[in-house]
């Protein structure tokens, strides 16, 4: 490659993906802000306070002490069978709530001394309390795992929980990108979650509740999907049948999607879920424990990007929200393309409504308030013109991870509520301000040509 087209590619590259380093740049920005000290916990943690005991006689009396948390209990669990095969003789492991720890220690002989007690970070406080009213521990030097500066917000579990949180506007904004693309707007995603999840709860129920099968569960998630999908169809066809603006018949459905919504449920939420279904929406895979909401979330824009970028749909797209009549005058079938977007738009926002309900293991007609606003936003900060023709499906991603990162950003520093939907409004109007300019730039060159 030469010099030339290096160029033209880096320059090609940064038009459609610039955003990305606004991304990084905030990820730099969040990690240096919340810079502390970090425990490590579970095994981790188990791993360090051995390293510290290797010097003790192993006939040292060691009393571990942790709550019953998952965490913790792993940790116990691990550290007494490092210290076990480290030939330590007197160890002890007590887990459990205060009370529990007091009650077990009461049990356990006078005569038995403990040295050291071994527990997180997070226990030690009740450690040290349990220390001062206990005979056997009354002298015991209390052994946490060392700590390290890192930021909170590079711990993998926040990165997970950052991927996961933002899955639902995600999948999502693949179909708002592609009416956006045709210069369009859908203003009825936020309302179809609820309708989704409400449905999607409600034939759960119907097929027995906690004690549904996986069909059962599967056919009541597909139920939730398609009936998103008939309101998408629906706007769709009053858009390109009777050519009501789409604002207004989107404003439309999402007013009779959300009434729809509170009828079914009744205004209340609907529960009786079996454990088995929240899978989707907290389960992840057992090696790098990514959640399955987001590899669905990876693929489905994996699919998307094909479908723009390599497929005669794609390019139809494009051309439609380039210049409508042109692609009529052309031979594309405009209406097919509007009516194919915006039902997409549902059926993802039905796919978006059944993820939540999984989150959540209940079905409520007040979810997805406002997210339409968010959906819109993470499109048009990823780069997407509100004027339609211009826009990538992974740069939405980007986008929606700008809108999360921000969000993350802000409560792990303490942001009150009010002050992040200010700076989010000025992040969109930034956006749409960026596009205009550039909008303008490109007009400027035409004439110029």
């Amino acid at each position: 490659m030469t010099e030339s087209n290096f160029k033209i590619v880096l320059a090609r590259f940064f038009s459609n993906y610039g955003m990305l380093g606004i991304l990084f740049i905030l990820c730099i920005l969040f990690s240096i802000l919340t810079l502390r000290d970090q425990y490590p916990s579970g095994n981790e943690a188990a791993i360090s306070i051995s390293k510290k005991l290797v010097s003790y006689s192993r006939d040292t009396g060691i009393l571990i002490l942790s709550r019953s948390t998952e965490d913790d209990t792993l940790f116990a669990r691990a550290l007494g069978k490092i210290l076990a095969s480290e030939g330590f003789k007197s160890v002890r492991v007590l887990t459990g709530d205060p009370a529990d720890v007091r009650t077990a220690l009461e049990v356990i002989s006078d005569s038995i001394k403990f040295s050291i007690i071994a527990t997180t970070n997070s226990f030690a406080p009740v450690a040290q309390a349990i220390k001062g009213q206990s005979i056997q521990s009354s002298n015991a030097e209390i052994i946490t795992a060392s700590s390290s500066r890192w930021p909170t917000f590079l711990l993998a579990d926040n990165l997970r929980n950052v991927a996961n949180q933002i899955s639902v506007i995600a999948i999502i904004a693949i179909g708002m990108t592609m009416v956006i693309i045709t210069a369009g707007i859908d203003l009825s995603v936020g309302s179809l979650i609820a309708l989704s999840a409400v449905v999607t709860a409600s034939l759960v129920g119907m097929a027995g509740g906690e004690g549904a099968s996986f069909w059962g569960m599967i056919l009541a998630g597909l139920g939730g999907v398609l009936l998103s999908g008939a309101f998408g169809a629906f706007s769709g066809l009053m858009i390109t049948r009777f050519r009501i603006p789409p604002f207004i018949a989107t404003l439309a459905m999402m007013q009779v999607a959300a009434g729809l919504a509170y009828v079914i449920s009744h205004g209340v939420p609907v529960y009786h879920i079996p454990d088995s279904f929240i899978l989707l929406g907290r389960g992840a895979e057992p090696f790098f424990k990514i959640p399955y909401a987001v590899i669905l979330m990876v693929v489905l824009y994996i699919i998307a990007h094909i479908l723009m970028t390599r497929t005669t749909t794609g390019r139809y797209i494009y051309a439609v929200g380039g210049n409508m009549e042109a692609a009529r005058l052309s031979g594309i079938n405009v209406k097919a393309v509007l009516f194919f977007v915006y039902t997409v738009c549902g059926i993802l926002a039905g796919l978006a409504g059944v993820v939540m309900t999984s989150q959540l293991k209940s079905g409520a007609p007040t979810y997805g308030l406002s997210y339409e606003l968010y959906v819109i936003a993470a499109v048009v900060v990823g780069g997407t013109s509100l004027s339609g023709g211009e826009g990538k499906i992974f740069g939405t991603l980007i986008g929606a991870f700008i809108i999360a990162v921000i969000q993350n950003g802000m409560n792990l520093t303490n942001v009150e509520s009010y002050t992040q939907k200010i700076v989010l409004g000025l992040v969109i109007l930034g956006a749409v301000l960026l596009d205009r300019l550039k909008q303008q730039g490109m007009g400027q060159k035409k004439k110029k040509m």
